[in-house]
């Protein structure tokens, strides 16, 4: 009877683990299954947190803003906040909106929001409004970023001073064999269309000028979290490249975001994209 008993309990705990339906599981770099207070732990030695996301999944927002919250509380309030989302010349309204001079209806009118703002960044601006910390309007203001997509970095030389102080300083370090900008052009040349040389300069001026925001507004003693696309710090490119160039002292920390069919196990391409690996159900709902 005892070991009958002992079979049934066996049965209703597999049929229970069997049921459940995980929304994320992470994972190091090397594919080792990890978890969310070792990833707060490497976060709050770090100084620099590079927390890449996918853009229209809820688990990526819901956990930046998690993970916010618990670095603000491990590193007693020394933090900043930083985003791709928001582009350096938008710093004023985001500074009067901090500061609570203009209110939520006239910076929605007026700000450049992106069209999932309300959902998925909004909370991490209020967050930062109702605690006192900085938040950073990282990204090149879109239409220098395009003017290099169509001109090269040449183009951003005709530029006044002021519109050059949304940007990295010039001249901006480029390497073209980097993994990330080089399959750029690969898949265009792959996919049989027109060879845009310039499509990756323009890649690289956004990630050269968030790092440079970054490194402006990076404090002694604090951690800069910032958030972006997935692509900008995949595979220790992108920002944490142009970061590294500078600052090679610098402890950073990068997060990926990636969907998988199955969450069971880290996929082989997904190894070493990052320091830590969050991986979601491709069925996951998206926020827009």
């Amino acid at each position: 009877m005892k070991r009958l008993f002992t079979f049934a309990v066996l049965f209703v705990l597999l049929t229970a683990m069997r049921g459940d339906l995980p929304a994320y599981q992470i994972y190091n770099n090397k594919g080792k299954t990890s978890d969310f207070g070792k990833m707060l732990k490497a976060a709050s030695e770090a100084d620099v947190v590079l927390f890449g996301e996918l853009h229209n999944n809820p688990i990526s927002h819901w956990l930046q803003l998690e993970l916010t919250k618990a670095l603000f509380s491990e590193k007693s309030g020394s933090i900043v906040m930083g985003a791709e989302m928001f582009e350096a010349d938008n710093a004023l309204i985001i500074s009067e909106y901090l500061n609570k001079k203009v209110i939520d209806r006239n910076f929605e009118a007026e700000a450049r929001l992106w069209p999932n703002y309300k959902t998925d960044y909004k909370p991490l601006l209020v967050f930062a409004r109702d605690n006192g910390i900085s938040f950073i309007a990282t990204n090149i203001p879109r239409r220098y970023a395009s003017l290099v997509n169509r001109e090269g970095f040449e183009g951003l030389e005709k530029l006044s001073e002021e519109a050059r102080s949304y940007i990295a300083p010039l001249p901006v370090a480029y390497n073209p064999e980097l993994p990330g900008y080089k399959g750029m052009i690969e898949m265009m040349g792959g996919a049989g269309g027109h060879v845009n040389e310039n499509l990756p300069k323009a890649q690289a001026i956004k990630d050269a000028t968030m790092a440079h925001f970054i490194l402006k507004n990076l404090k002694a003693g604090s951690t800069f979290i910032h958030y972006h696309g997935t692509y900008h710090s995949d595979n220790y490119e992108g920002i944490m490249w142009y970061l590294k160039q500078q600052r090679p002292d610098l402890k950073i920390v990068t997060i990926n975001s990636s969907e998988q069919e199955s969450i069971d196990s880290l996929a082989d391409e997904n190894k070493n994209k990052a320091d830590f690996i969050i991986t979601i159900p491709e069925t996951m709902t998206k926020t827009h």
